[in-house]
């Protein structure tokens, strides 16, 4: 993987491994993650809680640095930059969006005033400007001057969008944007994110527990036990998508919206879907048969070697 400013992507994660230590216990959150994202990307990290995606997103938003591995986004080797220029990358370079509104924030504040407070800490002028404009473009011209207590949950996630894309950062992290909403709700915060991806060519990564969101996003990547384990790429565009649902096209090819693609590590490790192991009974101890036939690769059980039982 080459890493340079001119490179295709926004993020280039090579072998990255995160071991958290304390007096008793050492844990182990990344083991060798490789992972890139395209710029204009809007894409989604999934996994179990445990399964390493929440310490990728700290790690992209410079709040964590890798144990091991290399860490590149937007060119800056998070790994290697300064106190001073770590500050400047999370200031300029990235936006975040908390689940929890209350980091988002600020309770006493207008809407106005939470959004324009980015561009104040960064000693910039024209703030006021440039915030009433991204709260008309997520639709809140009019609840500009509320409070918190006056906005409901899709509204206060709204103005949290709008703070995070204050500083026109080229990356936006939303960490479980959806998870305290209900659906319709959701399913509208969804949409402000994609039309910022559209219209601005922001980048944009989700991590979430939630498999359904991957209907409204272009590609998929699954983390289990510290490592990317499978892929879902869209078959079609989600513009195609939009249209073919508006003339009343739906049938069961595009229903099912996405491709899974199962990840081979630099080293050659394949990590199965849990689900597949489960429907034969396997545990992880358990070992399997690997044989080449023909341009497939077989898996099957030992004790089903006569009739080659793939897995």
């Amino acid at each position: 993987m080459i890493y340079s400013e001119n490179s295709k992507y926004i993020v280039e994660c090579e072998n990255l491994v995160k071991i958290y230590k304390t007096k008793d216990i050492e844990v182990v959150a990344l083991q060798g993650l490789d992972l890139a994202i395209e710029s204009g990307e809007f894409m989604a990290i999934i996994g179990n809680s445990g399964s390493g995606k929440s310490t990728l997103l700290n790690m992209l938003g410079g709040l964590d640095k890798p144990s091991a591995g290399k860490l590149v986004v937007d060119g800056k080797n998070l790994s290697k930059l300064s106190e001073k220029q770590l500050n400047e990358y999370k200031l300029y370079s990235v936006g975040f969006i908390w689940q929890n509104n209350a980091r988002n924030l600020i309770p006493y504040l207008t809407a106005l005033q939470n959004v324009e407070l980015p561009i104040m800490l960064a000693g910039k002028s024209g703030s006021r400007g440039r915030a009433k404009e991204l709260l008309e473009m997520v639709g809140l011209s009019k609840r500009m001057e509320s409070k918190l207590s006056q906005l409901s949950g899709g509204e206060q996630q709204r103005v949290a969008i709008a703070i995070a894309l204050m500083n026109s950062p080229k990356l936006l992290l939303a960490d479980e944007p959806t998870g305290s909403v209900d659906t319709k709700t959701a399913n509208e915060v969804m949409d402000v994110l994609r039309d910022f991806n559209k219209n601005l060519g922001i980048t944009v990564t989700i991590v979430t527990h939630d498999r359904q969101l991957s209907k409204k996003v272009d590609r998929v990547v699954a983390i289990r036990d510290g490592r990317t384990s499978s892929e879902f790429i869209r078959k079609k565009s989600y513009a195609e998508e939009l249209a073919e649902m508006k003339e009343g096209i739906v049938n069961e090819e595009t229903e099912q919206t996405h491709v899974e693609m199962v990840v081979v590590d630099k080293a050659g490790r394949l990590q199965i879907p849990r689900e597949y192991l489960d429907a034969l009974g396997l545990k992880e101890d358990n070992k399997l048969i690997v044989e080449l036939d023909g341009s497939r690769i077989v898996l099957f059980t030992p004790d089903k070697l006569r009739n080659k039982a793939a897995v």
